[in-house]
């Protein structure tokens, strides 16, 4: 025997459902002005994204052409991140290979794209191989016409004074794209560099009763947190070619002569040769990724682990 069906219950039911979707309805169209009103950001690399992110808060949306594990010196960009440029805002640059040939292209897909140099003033430095790590070496403006020259290195952002650099660059950059939110962004600012002094003060503390202050990484990135924290960086890999059978015996040398213990690597890079150097002196393998997304834990971290090295 059925039921009989109550006509209140069905009319009830009914207005129910239309409140819903009524309320999904504009849920979605607010996400969506929420979403236009973000100005979209795109940058080269994952450690960008965290300068973008702390300075822009919420009213950015941050894209990154080089993803993780990516190799950043010869990254090709996919068909997905080119649809993404044609509605980009914003184009966060940082002076690493793949721009030259890439970025005439952005701007015929996106004529209206405005492009920032996130990297502007700092002072790039060559990379210094395993046999010239103790000479001096003439520094070379990041924005003059050298700036790409073979030999320079473009590991730029991994150092806390240039990340100050970086930071100033992006909070100009969005303040003139977006200047009704300049109070949100200078005091997003301002609480980023009190970070980054806080970060300098870590570093130079847990540096300071060390040793030695020679470090043996495989692929030459840390050569800007080098020289801002008067180490020596020993590089296996010399101009993105590994050593030869006589180079190879020359750093066994040299890690014998500093008594290094610990050879750095990073996730991206075949370490077979580091890990023969290793087995060679008795050291032990740490890996470091200069890619990092959160830039300022990763600092830290590498900061503490040269220290625990350079004690040995």
């Amino acid at each position: 025997m059925s039921k009989e069906r109550n006509p209140i219950r069905i009319l009830t039911f009914l207005f129910l459902v239309v409140i819903s979707l009524s309320l999904s309805a504009c849920q979605t169209s607010t996400q969506t002005e929420q979403n236009q009103d973000e100005l979209q950001v795109i940058v080269s690399i994952l450690p960008q994204a965290y300068f973008v992110e702390r300075i822009g808060g919420g009213q950015v949306s941050v894209q990154v052409m080089v993803g993780p594990g990516e190799e950043a010196h010869t990254y090709e960009p996919s068909p997905e991140q080119m649809k993404d440029l044609s509605t980009a805002n914003l184009f966060f640059t940082i002076g690493i290979e793949y721009e030259e040939t890439w970025v005439p292209r952005f701007i015929d897909i996106n004529p209206d794209l405005t492009f920032f140099d996130s990297a502007e003033g700092i002072i790039r430095i060559p990379v210094a191989d395993a046999h010239d790590h103790d000479e001096d070496h003439e520094e070379i403006s990041a924005d003059s016409d050298h700036s790409h020259e073979e030999g320079l290195d473009p590991h730029v952002w991994l150092s806390p004074q240039n990340g100050k650099i970086i930071a100033r660059n992006v909070l100009a950059a969005l303040i003139e794209v977006s200047p009704q939110n300049k109070q949100t962004f200078e005091e997003n600012y301002d609480a980023l560099i009190a970070d980054i002094d806080q970060l300098d003060e870590s570093i130079r503390s847990s540096l300071a009763g060390i040793n030695s202050r020679t470090f043996m990484v495989f692929h030459p990135a840390w050569g800007y947190f080098a020289d801002q924290y008067n180490l020596e960086q020993v590089s296996v890999q010399v101009g993105g070619q590994d050593p030869s059978p006589s180079e190879m015996a020359a750093l066994v040398d040299i890690a014998r002569d500093e008594a290094i213990r610990v050879i750095f690597v990073q996730p991206s890079f075949n370490s077979e040769d580091a890990q023969s150097i290793a087995k060679e002196i008795s050291a032990e393998i740490a890996s470091v990724d200069p890619l990092s997304r959160n830039w300022l834990m990763n600092l830290e971290n590498v900061a503490a682990a040269l220290a625990a090295a350079l004690e040995q």
